[in-house]
């Protein structure tokens, strides 16, 4: 049995907390709201985020982060990325072993255009770090907490505890497969969220499957050619972290960031569709740094432009889509 903090009692952190104190592991989470943490301690449910599903009696949560991790193996980051840095500093000041860090969360740091393993480089002691995993594919919260199969990745550029996530989290329902590859799990975890922002435009403005077809191939382009600049490998994103995960959040309204991009197409302004979504928007934050990212890269990805001047410059979606479809005509 081990013993696991999940850091935030979102949907996903909730999700994942409770299929593991459902495989008998000694569970609690951390949020900073008391309203969540009362909730599922009290009513074991977390409706807000998760619907009327009930959770399993035996999960706690907690707002006392240094109760949280006393004696844990294992801390799971399951928090929006813009808060991950903060929150790391504060671990590093409770803990006083190594521990594995197992990241769940999707984005890239908008100052720093970091990626998540390298936040917790920065932030933790290297001699509190014992592994280093993320987990990424494509799920949804609110289907993996109904027991619908789903198949993610557990990345670490060690094999032993990639293996060791793959046994901790894998179920009947939850199947994990192995990866070396940090770097293109994370990358493309991260940049998928953008074009499922441009998904939901197209949706919002009435085009069909025909044209969600060719965005979801041409951005998987543009993704591999932020990874090619890291150094990562492309071919990872031919699994389930890259074109499976396009096609999860690129086609449901689960996925906070489609759905924001319906309501943009439909009219609304950013801060209208964010406010009605009530959720982080991760691909909004994500999208300004791998434009940047491309800017200084000399990159070609002109969805990632389009929908970055949609979300920063305030140009019109329909203007962007005659921009993107009047290009100079290319190879394929």
């Amino acid at each position: 049995m081990e013993k696991i903090c999940v850091i935030g009692g979102g949907s996903w952190g909730t999700t994942l907390a409770n299929l593991l104190i459902e495989k008998n592991n000694d569970v609690v989470i951390y949020d900073v709201s008391l309203d969540t943490v009362n909730e599922i301690n009290t009513y074991h449910t977390n409706i807000s985020k998760l619907g009327d599903i009930l959770l399993n009696q035996e999960l706690t949560a907690t707002t006392n982060l240094k109760e949280t991790l006393n004696h844990v193996d294992l801390v799971v980051i399951a928090i929006p990325t813009a808060f991950i840095r903060q929150t790391l500093k504060e671990i590093n000041k409770l803990i006083n072993k190594p521990i594995v860090f197992c990241n769940v969360s999707k984005g890239l740091e908008l100052k720093t255009h970091k990626r998540v393993s390298e936040i917790v480089n920065d932030e933790i002691n290297s001699e509190y770090i014992k592994a280093y995993v993320v987990l990424s594919g494509p799920s949804h919260a609110e289907e993996v907490i109904q027991k619908k199969i789903t198949s993610i990745v557990s990345a670490s550029k060690s094999r032993i505890y990639a293996k060791k996530i793959q046994e901790l989290f894998s179920n009947e329902y939850f199947r994990i497969y192995t990866s070396s590859d940090v770097l293109s799990v994370e990358l493309s975890g991260s940049l998928k969220n953008i074009f499922a922002i441009a998904s939901g435009i197209v949706d919002g403005l009435g085009y069909g499957i025909n044209t969600k077809a060719a965005l979801i191939t041409r951005g998987l382009k543009e993704m591999k050619r932020i990874v090619t600049v890291y150094h990562g490998n492309t071919s990872t994103l031919n699994g389930l972290v890259g074109v499976g995960d396009l096609i999860v959040t690129c086609t449901t309204k689960l996925s906070r960031n489609y759905s924001c991009g319906v309501l943009i197409g439909k009219g609304l302004t950013i801060l209208e569709a964010t406010n009605k979504i009530n959720m982080v928007v991760e691909g909004i934050k994500t999208c300004k740094s791998a434009y940047n990212l491309s800017k200084e890269n000399n990159l070609k990805t002109p969805i990632i432009d389009a929908i970055y001047n949609i979300l920063y410059n305030n140009v019109k979606p329909e203007v962007q889509i005659k921009q993107l479809m009047s290009r100079k005509l290319i190879d394929e």
